[in-house]
């Protein structure tokens, strides 16, 4: 729809469910994360991203990383208060090297393309995190009201524009998402996930998927698990964030846009 209303070129890159499981220690040491939420929205990014490497002269890709963390998550729209929403943007942003900057990172650049993140620019973050926080909360319905606001116009189709949010990880495919959870599930019995709690003492694995993950990642970069300090999570202390999957579908507030 995007690409026709703005007369753009548009290719679909589809992959097969094999090959979510042969890319999958591959990616984890272009990545070097464990972090369950990094790998699930790595995933077709790297794939994507190695598409482009081999079919096309294309060296440097716009990302769109950085938005979420100043302008808000799905799971900001039940923060307690603006000082609250601040605070957690102020964190997200500390913490990105770890999770969502390092996985466009390395998704992109692992396949020899550069990234540009234009949200990212230091000046822009700084006027957006100088914004009173009470504007930036969904007061509207509408996560990140601003930003889509700021686009009305002539750059984007207004049912595009004001469409609900998916989260990226989510976006890229639920059945991905699902696969790999299964082939977890095929992989690991229940004594393994509490016998994980013995051998990983930092990031305890939460899932047979996230020990799925963090034990290829230990192949690749045994005892180095502190370089990511947690599993990326909504904030566990605000209402309906208390959760064991960083996926935006267990939240009450996750819309169609998801389905």
């Amino acid at each position: 729809i995007v690409a026709d209303y703005l007369g753009c070129d548009h290719t679909e890159v589809l992959f097969k469910k094999q090959e979510i499981f042969d890319t999958l220690s591959t990616l984890i040491y272009n990545i070097e994360s464990y972090d369950i939420t990094t790998i699930r929205a790595s995933m077709g990014m790297f794939l994507v991203s190695k598409y482009i490497s081999e079919n096309t002269d294309i060296k440097v890709l716009m990302t769109g990383e950085i938005s979420d963390e100043i302008f808000g998550y799905k799971y900001t729209d039940f923060a307690p208060s603006p000082a609250a929403f601040q605070k957690e943007a102020e964190k997200r942003l500390k913490e990105i090297y770890m999770y969502d900057v390092l996985r466009a990172d390395r998704s992109i650049s692992s396949t020899g393309l550069e990234a540009r993140v234009p949200f990212g620019d230091l000046e822009f973050v700084k006027y957006v995190m100088s914004i009173p926080p009470e504007k930036k909360m969904n007061f509207t319905g509408v996560g990140k009201y601003l930003l889509r606001k700021a686009f009305e116009g002539d750059y984007l189709p207004q049912d595009i524009l004001y469409r609900e949010k998916a989260a990226f990880s989510d976006a890229v495919g639920h059945s991905v998402v699902d696969y790999l959870k299964q082939y977890a599930e095929e992989m690991y019995s229940d004594e393994d996930l509490l016998a994980a709690k013995h051998r990983f003492i930092h990031a305890t694995p939460i899932s047979k998927e996230s020990l799925m993950y963090r034990d290829i990642f230990e192949s690749h970069f045994s005892g180095q698990s502190k370089t990511v300090a947690d599993f990326w999570m909504p904030n566990k202390e605000w209402e309906n964030c208390d959760v064991n999957d960083p996926s935006a579908r267990v939240l009450p507030n996750y819309g169609k846009s998801g389905e």
